[in-house]
């Protein structure tokens, strides 16, 4: 009895594995993504909080962000979709000298390949986020070509479009194994059935050590929770994603935290993470009565003029994390036709469409210098010693 065959099967229907099943699609390959939740966006991609940017410290991310901005940027004026795109910058503060340094140390590299950023000094800043809080300020980044979009809605977007060119989605279905013959992938079989295959690709997230596993192939990535939430809709006021880079020692009061960021939605709402030090580590994505109290305390003191807006609900997500803050892209030895695209360290949604360019050339064999070189920096036998600087 002869089974289901599929040029390419990705695993995971999120932030990765939704834009590469179009981008394969659209470059005629016969593909099927298989997910094990009810829909499309459902695992870490729903969780995101929608920001955008170029702005890295790694030359890698840099580039497959610029594709991804030039995606979303377009997308409704290409494909007809309301994604949500708002082009409204990052800004990356600096009240230390510390970050000062940092940032600016960053912006040698950063416009060494051809970002639009610089830094502004304090009053100059202040003409740009009239709300921050001046006392202590030194000034900060600003890069007004990155946005922000619904990961929902792009989800959607990048699912419908796959769809119409031939891609298949099955959801509530859950990969079991990855048969192999000779050291070549032969097939993918879930709890559902089995896919004939010579190319899969793991998009897994969170999931995604479980799946390489498979395979035989360790990846160092751990996931870690983060909490996320949003306000009532207030009118327009802030345009930038606001990023305050300086840590809370993990020993203070309310617990440590390391960043945190925020900018208002297109809808008006004010949309906020924080990042957790240390970090809590796992898959429980259950909210906590500590984050809410502990991210306020912060964005009011950097933003006096929020403390009257009402949160309507937070939420927990997975960052899927790695060594040094980058992806784990490309080929494993010793498996043909099986290929990681995992460990995006919560940026699955920023990197997700330019990863899936990158990944289209690999896979179709239509590689570039600027892929080969890009993929090589993401390889998983790469030195983890650098890590990424505003990860």
């Amino acid at each position: 009895m002869s089974i289901p065959s599929y040029d390419v099967v990705i695993i995971g229907a999120g932030s990765v594995g939704t834009p590469l099943a179009w981008q394969l699609a659209e470059a005629g390959l016969k593909t099927l993504v298989i997910d094990r939740f009810a829909s499309v966006g459902q695992g870490s991609n729903k969780a995101a909080i929608g920001g955008i940017r170029a702005t890295h410290s790694d030359i890698a991310k840099i580039r497959i962000c610029l594709k991804s901005i030039e995606i979303f940027s377009t997308w409704k004026e290409t494909y007809g979709d309301d994604i949500g795109w708002l082009q409204g910058g990052y800004a990356f503060v600096a009240y230390r000298e510390q970050e000062e340094k940092t940032l600016k140390d960053l912006l040698v590299i950063q416009k060494q390949f051809g970002l639009d950023i610089d830094w502004y000094d304090r009053e100059d800043y202040l003409k740009i986020i009239p709300s921050l809080n001046p006392e202590g300020l030194l000034g900060g980044t600003f890069s007004p070509g990155d946005g922000s979009a619904s990961p929902m809605l792009s989800a959607l977007a990048f699912e419908r479009r796959a769809k119409q060119l031939g891609a298949e989605f099955h959801y509530r279905e859950t990969v079991t194994a990855i048969c192999q013959d000779h050291g070549a992938v032969r097939s993918v079989v879930t709890d559902q059935g089995e896919y004939a295959t010579p190319m899969v690709v793991n998009a897994a997230g969170g999931w995604a050590k479980e799946v390489a596993a498979m395979v035989g192939v360790d990846v160092p990535v751990q996931p870690d929770s983060h909490e996320g939430g949003i306000t009532e809709p207030v009118a327009p006021f802030l345009r930038p994603m606001v990023v305050d880079i300086r840590p809370l020692d993990p020993t203070a009061e309310m617990a440590g935290s390391a960043n945190y960021y925020f900018y208002q939605h297109h809808t008006g709402q004010i949309i906020f993470c924080i990042t957790p030090n240390p970090p809590i580590l796992g898959t429980d994505t259950r909210e906590t009565s500590i984050f809410l109290p502990q991210v306020s305390r912060r964005m009011i003191n950097l933003m006096p003029r929020l403390r009257n807006l009402r949160v309507r609900r937070t939420w927990r997500g997975l960052y899927p994390m790695t060594p040094d803050g980058s992806p784990i892209v490309g080929e494993v030895e010793g498996v043909h036709g099986y290929l990681n695209a995992v460990g995006m360290c919560g940026q699955g949604f920023m990197l997700g469409p330019g990863l899936a360019v990158y990944l289209r050339k690999l896979i179709t064999g239509d590689l570039d210098d600027d892929t080969r070189e890009v993929l090589d920096k993401l390889s998983l036998y790469r030195e983890f010693a650098k890590a990424e600087k505003l990860k």
